[in-house]
């Protein structure tokens, strides 16, 4: 029973590894979609003709993409409080399996201690029953 729980916890902190690891993989899109968008507000500029000929239109333009990176930053520190709350999981379950391996572990040593006891009273019978007979 004890090797079950042991095995539940240690495939829970597995789960919520991978489960942190895509949350990551989440963080780093959103930076790279940011790094995009602030490069964009940048290189933004007027044209002669096209769809941003007024510097009015422009300015609307750029505070639309600073207001998408706030909306990303926002997300991203969202991610990361989600992430905070996961590797406090990830520590409760490996305590808690490390707690069931030693529970293990001392049930391995007893089941040898007995196994011992049993060989020791064994060959203490074999030799008793030698001397008896010799």
């Amino acid at each position: 029973m004890i090797e079950k729980l042991y095995n539940l916890k240690k495939n829970q902190t597995d789960q919520k590894l991978m489960q942190k690891a895509q949350l990551e993989s989440k963080i780093e899109k959103l930076d790279i979609e940011i790094s995009l968008t602030q490069n964009s507000i940048a290189t933004a500029s007027v044209e002669r003709i096209g769809a941003i000929s007024d510097f009015m239109i422009l300015t609307m333009h750029k505070n639309t993409m600073k207001m998408h990176i706030q909306k990303l930053n926002i997300e991203k520190n969202n991610i990361n409080l989600q992430i905070e709350s996961i590797i406090k999981e990830i520590i409760e379950l490996q305590k808690e399996s490390e707690q069931f391996g030693y529970i293990l572990e001392e049930e391995k040593k007893e089941r040898i201690k007995k196994f011992l006891l049993a060989e020791e009273e064994a060959s203490n019978e074999y030799i008793q029953s030698k001397y008896i007979k010799g």
